[in-house]
């Protein structure tokens, strides 16, 4: 999911900054470019890390600034396939919940939250089953499955990854635990027998 990875890109220097071509003005102009992007490589770059080699600067005709290649390590947010995730709903709506992950938003669409039948709530902002007192709304905490990912560079708003929480071991935290307590009980009470 996190990694710490080496990248190089290009870097447009200002004139007014040729003077101080520094590890830490070309790392907070990689900052400013590339932090929040999306890169179906790497995932989303979290943060420009450290700056390692900065290479000899070219000047592009009709350009005013100097353009240099930079080595760094940038952490990168990139969910695998099938991976196993921890987050909080921040958003749901009709057709579902939207799951913070890291730096990035996942939709767990209301057909991969649980068997049950759910209707949205909009005055709670839930979405609540009609056949048990299951509900699931803003804040709380879920553990789902990654199940597809598509990234738009161009637009990272538009990235999306769908998620589940219908298979054992996943769903809203509290739905876990109360799991675990039943079969605790259950497997108390066949021990008394």
């Amino acid at each position: 999911m996190y990694k710490r990875v080496r990248l190089k890109d290009t870097v447009e220097v200002p004139p007014e900054h040729l003077a101080d071509v520094t590890d830490q003005r070309v790392k907070a102009l990689l900052q400013d470019k590339l932090e929040g992007r999306m890169d179906e490589d790497v995932g989303s770059v979290v943060s420009v890390i450290e700056v390692h080699d900065i290479g000899e600067g070219a000047v592009l005709h009709n350009r005013p600034g100097v353009y240099y290649e930079a080595e760094f390590d940038a952490l990168t947010f990139d969910p695998d396939m099938q991976e196993v995730i921890d987050g909080t709903v921040v958003e749901t709506v009709e057709f579902g919940a939207f799951v913070g992950i890291g730096p990035v938003d996942g939709l767990l669409h209301v057909s991969q939250i649980t068997d049950e039948y759910l209707t949205f709530d909009g005055a709670n902002q839930q979405l609540a089953s009609s056949d048990s007192d299951k509900t699931l709304g803003v804040d709380d905490a879920v553990r789902v499955r990654v199940v597809t990912k598509s990234v738009d560079e161009r637009n990272p708003r538009d990235s999306k990854i769908g998620l589940t929480a219908k298979q054992p071991g996943l769903g809203k935290h509290d739905w876990l635990e109360s799991e675990r307590r039943r079969r605790a009980e259950s497997g108390a009470a066949a021990e008394d027998d």
